[in-house]
């Protein structure tokens, strides 16, 4: 049985930083990445890293945000800089193998 265990979420003024962790049990993902879905929103694609490290990023969060993982660890994680307003979503966490696995997602807010 696969779990998703995230973590780090919370308020955070604009400006801020918040480093988010999803750590995986089981079998090692080809690809890892996080998502994020605002009240009236779809779920959009955030960042995603492959098991080598190669990593991509929405426009809207490049520069500011940085995805990372450790393999050792199964674990990985989601570094956000310079938060903004419209960054304040539900993020989760996402395992790609020959299945999704998703995680029950953490709660960001980026608020004055």
């Amino acid at each position: 049985q696969v779990q998703l265990v995230e973590s780090g979420g919370g308020l955070v003024q604009p400006g801020g930083s918040l480093r988010l962790s999803c750590a995986a049990s089981g079998t090692i993902f080809s690809i890892m990445g996080w998502y994020r879905q605002a009240p009236g929103s779809q779920r959009e694609l955030v960042a995603g890293i492959s098991r080598g490290g190669s990593a991509n990023y929405a426009d809207s969060v490049k520069g500011r945000f940085t995805i990372s993982r450790d393999n050792a660890k199964n674990t990985v994680y989601l570094q956000m800089n310079n938060l903004k307003p419209e960054d304040t979503a539900v993020y989760y966490c996402v395992a790609r193998g020959i299945l999704d696995y998703w995680g029950q997602g953490t709660q960001v807010t980026v608020s004055s």
